[in-house]
């Protein structure tokens, strides 16, 4: 599924997703329009957002402005945007990503995702956007009845009507993908879900691949997103995940960061990966993936690190056991 250069993953329906990213999670309004810009003068041209990340507006200026000073076209650039768990309904998907191309200031994105497989009660973009999880603000998750296949089937509709060029999933188990293969007319181009050495998740990936899905790994570098909003595990006994001895004496025997070591690892498993920075060292160390390669030992060793630690989990948050077993 990887280009032979290594930089690409050639999507179902031919589209080509650039392998590295620039997230926007937890990117704040102040700074994303211009970390967007010096990201696409660094070289980045896949942006992975979302409505419930708050500064899709923000991101459009930063498009703009690159645009303008004719930095990139368009069609070089690879936008990726998510619908909201509170736009399930047949009749809210549309309009969520219409309010999504307005506010990105485009005609269309390269690949819209459905957040979660998660529906509640909807709120009116007038009452409050972006919504997030509660109906009232500080109040509890109210769930709406919406089948999954009612929500893939307005997917399909804008797909449809070229306001995303590709449609997907994220945060999906394994037993609702295949349910979903069994009614999509078109089936889903990309699943994006969080995957790094605590969290391997060798079977979902395995089973993305085998069906033509293409598979976006988020969270990389593990606790180190998380540990700022206290969902990542504490204590002597936990080893952050960039600062453990395996990373580190992988990217010591490569000349590169753990970071780096961090990514490639997902690369060689055939994900694309959308890592944060802000810093302009790591920014571009991140994009430098690709004159080095893992050893297969090297894999191996990285993998036997997997403890199953979901870190991204709404069964915490928001009372929604997705994951349960």
């Amino acid at each position: 599924m990887t280009s032979p250069a290594g930089s690409a993953i050639t999507l179902r329906n031919g589209l080509k997703m650039p392998t590295v990213g620039l997230g926007m999670w937890k990117v704040s309004r102040a700074a994303a329009s211009d970390q967007v810009y010096e990201a696409i003068k660094a070289g980045y041209r896949l942006f992975d957002c979302a409505c419930d990340y708050g500064n899709e507006s923000e991101v459009g200026s930063g498009i703009a402005r690159a645009l303008s000073e004719g930095l990139v076209t368009r069609s070089d650039l690879f936008i990726t945007s998510k619908l909201w768990c509170t736009y399930h309904r047949r009749e809210h998907v549309e309009p969520a990503l219409h309010r999504t191309l307005q506010d990105l200031g485009l005609d269309y994105v390269d690949l819209y995702l459905v957040h979660f497989p998660i529906a509640l009660k909807h709120v009116p973009m007038d009452q409050r956007y972006p919504p997030e999880w509660s109906y009232e603000v500080g109040g509890p998750v109210i769930p709406d009845n919406v089948p999954y296949q009612e929500t893939w089937q307005a997917m399909e509709g804008v797909f449809d009507k070229g306001l995303a060029k590709s449609i997907g999933i994220s945060n999906m188990p394994g037993a609702l993908i295949y349910d979903v293969l069994t009614y999509a007319r078109i089936k889903p181009a990309v699943l994006q879900i969080e995957v790094h050495p605590y969290l391997v998740r060798e079977q979902l990936v395995s089973l993305a691949h085998s069906e033509g899905i293409a598979v976006t790994a988020y969270s990389s570098f593990g606790d180190t997103s998380y540990q700022e909003i206290n969902m990542a595990p504490t204590g002597p006994e936990f080893k952050p995940l960039l600062k453990h001895e395996v990373v580190a004496d992988i990217a010591a025997k490569h000349a590169k960061s753990p970071a780096q070591v961090l990514l490639r690892w997902a690369v060689e498993r055939g994900c694309a990966v959308i890592p944060k920075s802000s810093n302009p060292t790591r920014l571009r160390e991140n994009l430098d993936l690709f004159d080095f390669a893992l050893s297969a030992d090297d894999v191996q060793r990285i993998s036997a690190l997997d403890r199953n630690l979901r870190l991204n989990d709404p069964a915490k948050y928001a009372k929604r056991a997705i994951w349960a077993s």
